[in-house]
Order: structure tokens, then sequence, then C-alpha cells
């Protein structure tokens, strides 16, 4: 069976949900081998207290555990929002194979500094989803403002 990139891309979005009622900023990510889930995570930062906690981090690391394997050459990373410089470091470490985000982060995002960061072979998609990851993110970040 074959899943679309969407399929993945909106169970990345459940890991951003659970992370909204986290109170944490809503980024969710699974890894994918074989249109099999192998990991998968959600901001964790406040939670943990921990900065590198992020929701890319938490789903490389799962899949690094299932797979007893340091490199996801064959995987694809379905994330929320564009990794940020030290997501789209482990990215890049792990030989993700395929990287497929939401929401572009015009702060934050990785293609601030250049798309060399990741991994010559990493083939990346943009915008599954966009408009849904983008307006999760603005609610969010409204209501911290309003409170």
């Amino acid at each position: 069976m074959f899943f679309s990139d969407e399929y993945f891309m909106k169970i990345a979005y459940q890991e951003a949900l659970q992370a909204y009622e986290l109170d944490e900023v809503p980024v969710g990510a699974v890894v994918v081998l074989n249109d099999q889930i192998i990991g998968k995570g959600h901001n964790l930062t406040q939670t943990l207290t921990d900065v590198t906690a992020h929701a890319e981090m938490l789903a490389i690391t799962a899949a690094s555990n299932h797979l007893t394997a340091k490199y996801l050459q064959d995987c694809t990373l379905y994330v929320t929002l564009e990794p940020c410089i030290m997501c789209a470091g482990a990215i890049a470490l792990a030989q993700v194979g395929k990287l497929v985000y939401g929401a572009h982060d015009p702060k934050r995002g990785y293609t601030l500094l250049g798309k060399n960061i990741l991994h010559p072979k990493t083939e990346v998609v943009t915008g599954i989803m966009e408009e849904e990851c983008k307006e999760l993110l603005i609610r969010f970040f409204n209501q911290k403002r309003d409170s």
C-alpha cells in the first residue's frame, strides 16, 4: 500500500496538536520507512526544559532507536514547520533521504542560512498542508500575545 505525503503530514499535524495542548510551540514530526511510522515526536522544550527537544530531534532519535542505526537514508521525515538550523544539522548527519515540511519559517528556518546545510542526497518537498500548519502556529502565538 502507498500512502501520500499528505497522509503522513496529517499524522505530523496530530503530533503538533499534542504540543499545542501542552502549551508547547505546535510542531510535530514523523519518520517513515516503507509506509510505516518508525519515529514521531512533538515539541517538548518547555516540558523537558531542554532547548534541543524539538519535534524533529525526538522523531529522529526514535527512528534511530527503532532501526538501531544512526543513518536514515531510506526514510522520510515529515514536519509541520521548516526545521531550524539545529534540526537541519541533525537531518544532515542522519542522512535523511527525504524531508517534507508544511509551513516555512521566515524567522528561524534553515533555508535562511542556505539550503546546502542538508545532506546533498536529501530530497526536499515543501508546502504540504502549509496553510493548516501555519494557522496552528499563528493561533498559538496570538493566544500567547493575548494572555
